[in-house]
C-alpha cells in the first residue's frame, strides 16, 4: 500500500492491459490496497494466470479496447458486479517489438496497418473507456481517469513511429479531457514509468542484462495514491513513477514527481 494512504476497500477500478507488465503491477497494488479490480486483456491466458496468482477481489475480463461494444460491456460488467465504478486506468498497449525490426526502421518503412492498430489501442481505446465511464463518474460527482503514456524523449525520437506519436496523442487527449471535466468532480491524470520498463515490450537480447530497466512495481504506489481520497481535487497532472520516493508521505512524494500533463513535465 502507498505510504500514508488508507484502504481502498469499496473502490472499484478497471485496469486495461491488466494481465501483464505495468498493468499487472497496478492491478496487484490496487487489489492489495483493498480495491475491487476488473483486469482487462485481449488474451485469455494472462487473465487465467491472474486469477490463480493474484489475491484480493480481482476479476479478469477479456476485451478488445478498440471495440466500442466490448468497452461498454466492460464498464457495465464492473458496475453490475460492484455497484459502481471509481477509476479507469487506460494502460493497454502494444510495443514496437510487435513490428518486425520496428525499433530500427524510419516512419516511411512502417506499414499503414501497424499505424492503424497502434492508433486503435493507444488512442482510440483510451478514448472509448473514458467516454464510456465519464457519464457514470459525472452522475456520481466523482471518478478517476488515468492514462499511462511514455517519456517525452520516447514520444519525439526517431525510429519510434507509431508508438511515440500515439502516446503523445493520448497525453494531449488527457489534458483536453481534464479541461472538459473541470468542475464535475472527475479527475484526469497521466502516469508514466519514467523510462524503458522491464516488460515484454522490450525484447530479450542474448547475454544482455535487464537490470537497467525500470521494474513494473514502481507503478504501484502512485496508482494507489491516485485511487485514494488523498488525491481528491488533483487533476491535469503527470506523475513519473520511478521518481516516487517511498520514504516520504504520499502527498509529498506526489508533489515531487509530478507536473502538469504535457511536455512541460520534461521527462
Amino acid at each position: 500500500m502507498a505510504q500514508g494512504v488508507g484502504s481502498l476497500t469499496g473502490k472499484a477500478v478497471v485496469v486495461t492491459g491488466g494481465g501483464r507488465g505495468l498493468g499487472l503491477a497496478m492491478t496487484e497494488a490496487l487489489a492489495d490496497a483493498g480495491a475491487s479490480v476488473v483486469a482487462v486483456d485481449i488474451d485469455q491466458a494472462p487473465l487465467d494466470q491472474l486469477k490463480r496468482e493474484v489475491g484480493g477481489d480481482v476479476v479478469g475480463h477479456r476485451a478488445d479496447v478498440s471495440n466500442e461494444g466490448e468497452v461498454q460491456d466492460t464498464i457495465a460488467r464492473c458496475i453490475e458486479m460492484f455497484g459502481h465504478l471509481d477509476m479507469v486506468v487506460n494502460n493497454a498497449g502494444i510495443g514496437m517489438s510487435s513490428i518486425p525490426d520496428g525499433f530500427h526502421r524510419p516512419f516511411y518503412e512502417i506499414d499503414s496497418s501497424s499505424v492503424k492498430r497502434f492508433f486503435e489501442v493507444h488512442f482510440l481505446g483510451s478514448f472509448l473507456f473514458a467516454k464510456a465511464a465519464a457519464p457514470h463518474f459525472i452522475a456520481q460527482g466523482s471518478g478517476r481517469i488515468v492514462s499511462v503514456t511514455t517519456s517525452l524523449w520516447f514520444m519525439l525520437e526517431g525510429m519510434n513511429t507509431p508508438y511515440g506519436p500515439m502516446k503523445a496523442a493520448n497525453e494531449s487527449m488527457s489534458s483536453a479531457m481534464a479541461h472538459d471535466l473541470e468542475g464535475t468532480g472527475v479527475a484526469v491524470n497521466v502516469l508514466v514509468p519514467g523510462g524503458a520498463a522491464d516488460t515484454r515490450f522490450i525484447p530479450e537480447i542474448p547475454n544482455q542484462s535487464r537490470d537497467h530497466l525500470i521494474k513494473p512495481a514502481v507503478m504501484g504506489p502512485p496508482i494507489v495514491f491516485l485511487a485514494s481520497s488523498e488525491s481528491d481535487g488533483i487533476t491535469g497532472r503527470r506523475i513519473v513513477a520511478k521518481d516516487w520516493d517511498l520514504s516520504l508521505p504520499a502527498s509529498e512524494a506526489f508533489e515531487r514527481c509530478s507536473a502538469p500533463i504535457g511536455w512541460l513535465a520534461g521527462h
